[in-house]
């Protein structure tokens, strides 16, 4: 949480308190992926008058800021940043809405922005007009074409809006983060009236907005909360001091205590997920197999074929299987038996799906199991090397293998011509499907131009892509694009080999060596 919104709410304004007035004096990295700001009252080549020092972390793996009350320079292996910015007087130091960042701004009207997200944190100098001039992180490729309005963004949090969301929090405070929804989902859990659920999510905000952090050991992770979770390390009422603290507790974790606590993490992730799974899928088995079934629809049809009118749209009958009266929706163009047929094939397809839904239940029953094995036997390790033939032996690694959840629970998928095609649901989906479940063969489409899924044509061994196969793919994507609505759209098509994701580009953002276009009408499933 020490890079989370409401933490940097606490911590700006002491920054604010601490830098406005002074000069930067210096900017300067001599370790890969850290730098160091100077900023002091006044400075000679010697001396610095009341100076503040910014040590700033931005590794892959971990980043954070920390605060030294002295820092020496070495005198080689040492490079100067952001020159331009020697000098400059500070105005203020100000954050922006609902965003893990916050900027540094200048009296001449240039800004510093440290954008603290997590593995693509990065400090990016922009000039008076609003443009990047500069950037840390040279990988993180997307940050050159940020602006500092990007930075802000406006969200309606009224009780009106939650409503709206259907109960959803998590789109009106995108800025809680995983530790909070966690911990907002266990009080969340017994109360089903929108007012009460709202009353919850109001007393976490207040408890947000409290002058309290927590340094705690949460599951088996040092972390700075504003709340009380795990095992609770020390407590304090200063941020930079508490973020002081949560620094240097961090970087003085042995390596088995940091690679343990990781894959810990990972699994846990793992199981929660896991957990989530067969919850829903067991209440979409019960809803299944609780609701009226096609077949017995279908057979009611045929027992009463006298009763049904020409060209009717629904139908009560006499329900011999529950002894009552029940409506059937019909389709007026066809005959009752064609009806019927209708209602033999869906039956047919639900039964598909029940015999699917078990699969994947049983399925999921024994990774849970195994899970909850791996994580029993990780917690009796005590030496590094021993963590780590264990993590490589069973393929515990920092994502889950690719193939070990079948490609219809991860996408939305769509069966024509004998062919499957798969849709990405969001940008980190998109990616998934992309680079982890489709081969290089597969067929890759996407609508142009504009934000939108992935879409993939699995390749059938010696056979070509049919050309209604395409059409009917490139219609799912450019009606999962924010081109749905356009009278004719055009699709991208290529061989998933011409798809490539640089580094540092952002979720679901790839590049085209080779491509065709078709042109068509937005069709969803």
């Amino acid at each position: 949480m020490h890079q989370n919104y409401y933490f940097l709410k606490k911590l700006v304004p002491r920054l604010n308190k601490e830098l406005t007035g002074k000069l930067l004096v210096e900017t300067f990295s001599q370790e890969k992926d850290e730098l160091v700001l100077v900023f002091a009252n006044a400075y000679s080549e010697d001396s610095l008058e009341n100076p503040f020092f910014i040590k700033a972390m931005m590794r892959s793996d971990f980043s954070s800021l920390s605060f030294p009350e002295k820092f020496d320079r070495a005198r080689k292996n040492s490079v100067n940043l952001f020159a331009r910015f020697e000098g400059l007087r500070i105005a203020s130091v100000a954050t922006f809405q609902n965003e893990r960042a916050f900027a540094v701004n200048f009296e001449n009207g240039n800004t510093l922005v440290f954008k603290m997200y997590g593995n693509r944190s990065n400090l990016i100098a922009f000039d008076s007009h609003g443009a990047v001039s500069e950037v840390f992180n040279n990988k993180l490729g997307a940050d050159h074409q940020l602006t500092l309005h990007d930075f802000n963004r406006p969200i309606e949090q009224s009780f009106e809006a939650y409503v709206e969301q259907n109960l959803r929090h998590e789109a009106l405070f995108p800025t809680f983060g995983k530790q909070i929804n966690n911990y907002l989902k266990a009080q969340l859990s017994e109360a089903t009236e929108p007012e009460a659920r709202w009353e919850i999510i109001q007393s976490v905000l207040a408890e947000l907005n409290n002058d309290t952090f927590y340094l705690v050991q949460y599951e088996h992770v040092t972390a700075l909360s504003f709340l009380p979770l795990g095992e609770v390390k020390a407590t304090y009422t200063d941020p930079i001091e508490a973020l002081n603290a949560f620094y240097y507790a961090f970087i003085r974790l042995t390596g088995i205590e940091k690679e343990k606590g990781e894959i810990i993490r990972i699994l846990n992730k793992r199981l929660r997920q896991t957990e989530s799974f067969l919850e829903n899928t067991f209440s979409k088995l019960v809803e299944l197999e609780s609701a009226i079934r096609n077949d017995e629809l279908a057979n009611i049809i045929m027992a009463n074929l006298h009763q049904i009118p020409a060209r009717a749209e629904s139908v009560e009958l006499y329900d011999f299987y529950r002894d009552q009266p029940i409506r059937i929706k019909l389709k007026k163009d066809l005959t009752p038996q064609k009806n019927a047929e209708g209602y033999y094939r869906k039956s047919k397809n639900e039964k598909i799906e029940i015999d699917r839904l078990n699969e994947n239940l049983a399925a999921r029953e024994e990774e849970k199991i195994q899970i909850a094995g791996h994580l029993a036997s990780i917690n009796t390790i005590e030496l590094l090397r021993e963590l780590r033939t264990y993590i490589k032996a069973n393929g515990l690694t920092g994502a889950a293998p690719k193939g070990s959840v079948p490609a219809a629970e991860l996408f939305k998928k769509v069966e024509y011509m004998g062919y499957v095609i798969l849709v990405g649901r969001n940008a980190k989906n998109n990616d998934l499907l992309t680079r982890q479940y489709a081969s290089k063969e597969d067929l890759w489409l996407h609508a142009r131009d504009v934000s939108g899924s992935h879409v993939v044509i699995k390749k059938q061994p010696g056979k070509n892509f049919p050309a209604p196969v395409i059409e009917r793919a490139a219609e799912l994507a450019a009606f999962y694009s924010k081109r749905k609505n356009d009278s004719l759209c055009p699709v991208i098509v290529t061989a998933k080999k011409y798809v490539r994701k640089l580094k540092g580009m952002p979720e679901g953002a790839v590049t085209i060596d080779k491509e065709d276009v078709v042109m068509v009408v937005a069709k969803g499933e």
